[in-house]
């Protein structure tokens, strides 16, 4: 089952290389990454996802709370209620004059943005869940598509609920207090 994984780490360099060495060590691949840094400047956000049993992701969950610079980490396939995830996709197209219109008509179709033209191709930019993407990347396999870059999948939780709230964890910092800092190794 693929997972959702939401990763709060200090902004620190080297965090991301500790990260993936904990997945590759233990043989579990990332399938997704999305990594920015959020509100606090001083702490970035990772977003992954990845397959396996629930043993396997309960494990991958511990090996990330145990490394220094993780301030909090979530499951949201398997916490309580919904989360929306969102990625985005450049898709360049073979545009032969006479599949033009009916790219652009595909294009409209899932509210994707043509953000490039030129005589041979277009180039689409979309935002959506996995199985959009999936989906208009079928439509347009018939014309040729010509390359396509994909960000990692985000995510949030529905409501209220945040990833970042005043009591993350035990053991872990409040991330709206940076006076609860760890100190680094």
């Amino acid at each position: 089952m693929k997972n959702t994984i939401s990763i709060l780490v200090e902004n620190k360099p080297g965090v991301l290389v500790r990260i993936a060495a904990m997945f590759s060590a233990r043989a579990y691949n990332i399938d997704s990454l999305a990594v920015a840094e959020t509100m606090d400047p001083t702490v970035s956000r990772i977003t992954c996802t990845a397959v396996g049993d629930r043993l396997e992701i309960e494990q991958i969950m511990k090996q990330l709370r145990k490394l220094i610079d993780v301030i909090r980490v979530v499951n949201f396939t398997t916490a309580n209620g919904d989360f929306i995830t969102r990625e985005m996709a450049l898709i360049k197209v073979s545009a032969r004059e006479r599949d033009r219109a009916e790219i652009m008509r595909t294009s409209d179709i899932f509210r994707a943005k043509i953000v490039d033209v030129n005589r041979e191709s277009l180039t689409l930019e979309v935002t959506g869940d996995e199985d959009k993407i999936s989906a208009i990347l079928e439509l347009l396999k018939p014309f040729g598509i010509l390359e396509i870059a994909r960000t990692g999948q985000v995510a949030i939780a529905r409501g209220a609920r945040r990833l970042m709230d005043r009591n993350p964890g035990v053991g872990k910092r409040s991330v709206q207090n940076p006076s609860n800092r760890r100190t680094g190794r």
